[in-house]
């Protein structure tokens, strides 16, 4: 059965009880609540890049358009300072739509938010009765509750993110999606036969293992070429990723700004900082990783 709205008899204890099993059990665990703050300037205006729509859809195993019914205030001792108490809203809605959940999800649903830091009297609420949310999410306790992946895993609703966070999932759910990446690897350097001519290939860390890697390509009287491959074969044809894609945000995200010293070790002087020169125009082709939150 759905989790339904606590009645106002309820214990504390009860209400204490919920709190753990809806959301993530941090050492502070009202970090993982949305904050006032954080809703009136990711979630109203809805001022979200493709990156940080990505970083919530590649966290929330549960992904789905929300119709809100009601928000019922919760009032819990602060973790932090037991004196003081904290007032939380329990967000209760119904399911639109399932973008991402293989094991599906309820058709109602509910979530902790934390209250809008004003005076107890006005009891503010963050969005208006049958407003539409996009939420991020992994399933919880007990059936029908659901745990928030951020603190702005709740967001406005849009057909423009909800465009962009569909296709998003498209390609994570892919037969071979391009796996995260944990840094630079190994890299080389290889001058060609006449001057200006060379070939730097970088080897990625990734997460799964999988082989990725980056060349850049120099040519007399032609502009300098990049490219990323998957796969063991790097390819010499390879194309820079288009902004906006799964693969570019994999790169332009987890990339560090420069070459570490690890990667180049095994180079000359000459072929190292061939390398460093490389990455650096690799990294000024990709851009801004572009995240807000």
């Amino acid at each position: 059965m759905p989790l339904s709205a606590p009645n106002p008899t309820h214990s504390i204890e009860r209400c204490m009880s919920l709190f753990r099993n809806i959301l993530i059990p941090f050492s502070l665990t009202i970090a993982c609540a949305i904050t006032f703050q954080s809703t009136q300037a990711t979630v109203t205006e809805n001022k979200l890049s493709y990156s940080d729509l990505a970083d919530l859809t590649d966290s929330a195993p549960i992904v789905a358009v929300m119709r809100l019914q009601g928000q019922k205030p919760v009032y819990l001792d602060d973790v932090r300072d037991p004196k003081s108490r904290t007032r939380f809203y329990l967000v209760t809605g119904k399911v639109d739509s399932l973008i991402r959940g293989k094991d599906g999800i309820p058709q109602k649903i509910s979530f902790l938010v934390q209250a809008p830091k004003t005076p107890l009297k006005t009891r503010n609420r963050i969005w208006k009765r049958g407003s539409r949310l996009l939420v991020f999410a992994r399933p919880s306790s007990p059936p029908g509750s659901i745990q928030l992946v951020s603190n702005n895993a709740a967001q406005t609703w849009s057909t423009e993110i909800e465009t962009v966070v569909r296709a998003i999932t498209t390609e994570l759910l892919a037969a071979n999606p391009p796996p995260a990446i944990k840094g630079p690897g190994d890299s080389f350097h290889v001058a060609g036969t006449v001057e200006g001519e060379s070939e730097t290939q970088i080897f990625l860390k990734t997460a799964t293992g999988e082989p990725v890697s980056l060349s850049v390509i120099r040519r007399p009287g032609e502009s300098a070429r990049w490219g990323v491959s998957l796969g063991e074969i790097v390819d010499d044809a390879a194309t820079p990723p288009p902004p906006g894609s799964l693969l570019w945000y994999r790169l332009a995200c987890s990339l560090p700004d420069h070459l570490p010293a690890t990667s180049t070790r095994g180079l000359s002087v000459i072929e190292a900082e061939a390398a460093r020169r490389d990455y650096r125009f690799i990294m000024e082709s990709l851009g801004s990783c572009g995240r807000t939150l």
